[in-house]
């Protein structure tokens, strides 16, 4: 098998599996499992892992030439290390979404739009359990309910950061750190996408000038021409 053969058989098994990477995490988070649930949280979660670290192994052994693959999937061998990078995987499910009645460029606008709304409400989540699952059990924590968590977590991300409410574990801050980083990134694509529009409405609108501006000329052209046929007959 072929590594691009391999990929296309996992894509669906690695999105199921970072969903239920998710509940499973999810679960444990804002339950506070304890005992036999917290248990099977745990192994759902390691399973889930297994096969990322599977997919990652058969790709890298598949890849040619691998030194290569292996520096531009840096991502790919991060979601193995961090698990709490699995869940980012379900973002493939945006790539199914097609504008069918719209220009190739707008129709890729559209992906790009889905995929940073699904990508900053997936982040704010993700960040949320796991500032959560870090702060809960600290003393004198800030962070100790799912809604403190979410709260702080759409604050960070949009660099906001009104600090009522701060990480003070070093995990914590460590996600604080990495969850700007990221908010700034969003925040760069979405003001990228913005202008690109602009630009688009700003080039229509100028063509639309210009053929006017064509068609016009022509008309008097036709006119002109009219006119000197009228003035020939009448010299005649």
């Amino acid at each position: 098998m072929d590594q691009q053969r391999w990929q296309k058989a996992m894509e669906w098994p690695l999105v199921v599996a970072a969903l239920v990477f998710l509940v499973a995490y999810a679960w444990e988070v804002i339950a506070d499992l304890q005992g036999s649930a917290l248990i099977l949280a745990e192994v759902i979660q390691g399973l889930t892992w297994a096969l990322f670290l599977l997919d990652y192994g058969m790709n890298l052994y598949l890849a040619k030439p691998r030194a290569a693959w292996f520096r531009s999937h840096l991502f790919d061998l991060a979601v193995v290390v961090l698990p709490m990078l699995r869940p980012l995987r379900a973002l493939r499910f945006v790539t199914l979404l097609r504008v069918l009645d719209r220009t190739a460029g707008v129709a890729f606008r559209g992906r790009i739009t889905t995929y940073v709304a699904g990508a900053a409400s997936l982040l704010i989540f993700v960040a949320a359990l796991a500032v959560l699952d870090a702060e809960r059990p600290a003393p004198g924590a800030a962070i100790k309910t799912l809604g403190d968590a979410l709260w702080w977590a759409v604050v960070t991300v949009t660099t906001v950061g009104y600090g009522d409410e701060v990480p003070i574990t070093p995990q914590g801050r460590l996600i604080a750190a990495a969850l700007m980083f990221c908010g700034i990134a969003l925040l760069g694509i979405v003001t990228a996408t913005f202008a690109a529009w602009i630009i688009e409405k700003i080039a229509v609108q100028d063509a639309a000038q210009q053929a006017a501006t064509v068609a016009h000329i022509k008309d008097l052209e036709a006119k002109i021409d009219t006119l000197h046929e009228m003035i020939s007959t009448l010299r005649r």
